[in-house]
């Protein structure tokens, strides 16, 4: 079993039962509206949307957006991000989605001790890949929080990237721990670390899935590469999960993979006590709405679907 593509997440959207509620932090963004009102339309949310009223009004008007329907909360942008998670804890919407807010200032507010998201959980962004040419889906992370995560973070990581497949419909993940190469050399930290998590999972302490490492980009994805450069194992070719070692390659390969391949992806936060929609400011509206649907999926996998229009 693999990984749902982006059409399989639209159709489940499609099918739910009842809107879910969803607070946009910064919506003075025309690719915020868009996918929020193709969303609204398609029956997924209820949007409630936070920012600066005026330039809401302003951005909606030149782009022929409807708003009827919408919820506007107005908040200077310095104060955006705590709004909008405000809109969560106070139960009036189910989940996140980052809009025209830099992360730093998002991630404040989640972050926030007394007023914020945060759990015991490491937080981490997730983003689902999905490469048509290939056949090919896949999760990657951490491309967009932990700056240099160590080995108990990423294991954290790690359990929640295969938490997120298992939701997401395979039984067992095969996770690879990446790094430049396949072997190990003490010159380089993190193949040193992938050994250890490929240790520990052979071990039974990391359970429920198959982890190898360390591999390369190249052997995590593809069988061929694999078959000519003779590695074998369970997860060489066919990883479910890509694992980085910190925030520079992750966010690097999944950037070079967003700009030049044929792909559809989408991004959500783990870790948080809400789903977070987390993508970047500069993505267009089919992505939010690829990263909403990828996020409607596991919060109704896991929690089941709201009540009409409610949180």
């Amino acid at each position: 079993m693999s990984l749902p593509g982006f059409d399989e997440l639209w159709r489940a959207a499609d099918a739910q039962r009842a809107p879910v509620a969803v607070v946009a932090a910064g919506g003075d963004d025309p690719t915020v509206l868009e996918a929020l009102r193709v969303a609204a339309a398609r029956g997924w949310v209820v949007p409630r949307v936070v920012g600066p009223e005026e330039a809401i009004r302003q951005v909606a008007g030149e782009r022929g957006i409807d708003l009827s329907g919408f919820t506007l909360i107005a908040a200077a942008h310095d104060a955006t991000g705590a709004a909008a998670v405000a809109e969560v804890r106070g139960g009036r919407a189910r989940l996140l989605m980052k809009g025209r807010i830099d992360t730093p200032a998002l991630m404040r507010a989640v972050l926030d001790p007394e007023h914020g998201l945060r759990t015991e959980r490491v937080i981490g962004q997730f983003v689902l890949m999905e490469i048509p040419r290939d056949g090919r889906r896949f999760l990657l992370t951490d491309t967009g929080i932990m700056v240099r995560p160590d080995v108990p973070a990423r294991i954290d990581l790690l359990r929640s990237a295969v938490a997120m497949a298992q939701t997401l419909g395979v039984s067992r993940p095969r996770v690879a721990v990446m790094a430049a190469t396949e072997t190990v050399k003490t010159a380089m930290p993190e193949t040193l670390d992938a050994a250890e998590l490929q240790r520990r999972n052979e071990q039974g302490e990391i359970s429920g899935c198959d982890v190898q490492g360390p591999l390369s980009f190249d052997l995590a994805y593809a069988a061929g590469a694999a078959g000519a450069k003779r590695i074998g194992g369970p997860v060489a070719g066919a990883a479910d999960i890509l694992l980085f070692p910190n925030l520079l390659s992750a966010n690097l390969t999944v950037k070079a993979i967003m700009y030049t391949a044929d792909c559809r992806y989408g991004g959500v936060l783990r870790g948080t006590a809400a789903p977070v929609v987390f993508m970047s400011r500069a993505d267009t509206s089919a992505v939010r709405l690829d990263s909403l649907a990828l996020t409607l999926a596991l919060l109704n996998r896991e929690a089941g679907p709201a009540a009409p229009g409610g949180a």
